[in-house]
C-alpha cells in the first residue's frame, strides 16, 4: 500500500514564502517522477510543478515560473515544494502525487501536467495567501 504524506502547509502573507514536503513509503520505489498539484475552492484540480526520477528534469505551470522550485530526495523518496512570492490567487490545497512513469525528457511535456499520468496522491495540505 503507497502512501504519500504532505506537510508544510499553512497561513502565510501575500510575498511570503513556503516549503512543502512530501514524504513516500509503502512499497520499494525506483525511477518514479513525482508532482504537485492543487485544487482551489469550486475550481479543478491543476498541475503545479513535476520532477523526473533523477531529478534532472523540471516541469512548471507558467503561473508559478520563477517562484516555485520543487525538488527531491531518494532515501527515503521524498519530494519538495519551494513557494516564494506567494500571492492570494496560489490559496489552494495541495496535492502530492506519484507517477509509475520516469517523466523524464523523453515523456512530453504534457505527460507530466497531466493528472491521468500520477498513480498515487496524498491527502492534501492546505496554503492560504491572506493579509
Amino acid at each position: 500500500q503507497v502512501q504519500l504524506v504532505e506537510s508544510g502547509g499553512g497561513l502565510v502573507q501575500p510575498g511570503g514564502s513556503l516549503r512543502l514536503s512530501c514524504s513516500a513509503s509503502g512499497r520499494p520505489f525506483s525511477n518514479y517522477g513525482m508532482g504537485w498539484f492543487r485544487q482551489a475552492p469550486g475550481k479543478e484540480r491543476e498541475f503545479v510543478a513535476a520532477i523526473s526520477w533523477s531529478g534532472g528534469r523540471t516541469v512548471y505551470a507558467d503561473s508559478v515560473q520563477g517562484r516555485f522550485t520543487i525538488s527531491r530526495d531518494n532515501a527515503p523518496i521524498t519530494v519538495f515544494l519551494q513557494m516564494n512570492s506567494l500571492k492570494p490567487e496560489d490559496t489552494a490545497a495541495y496535492y502530492c502525487a506519484l507517477s509509475t512513469r520516469r517523466l523524464g525528457v523523453q515523456e512530453r511535456i504534457t505527460t507530466a501536467q497531466a493528472i491521468w499520468a500520477y498513480d498515487y496522491w496524498g491527502q492534501g495540505t492546505q496554503v492560504t495567501v491572506s493579509s
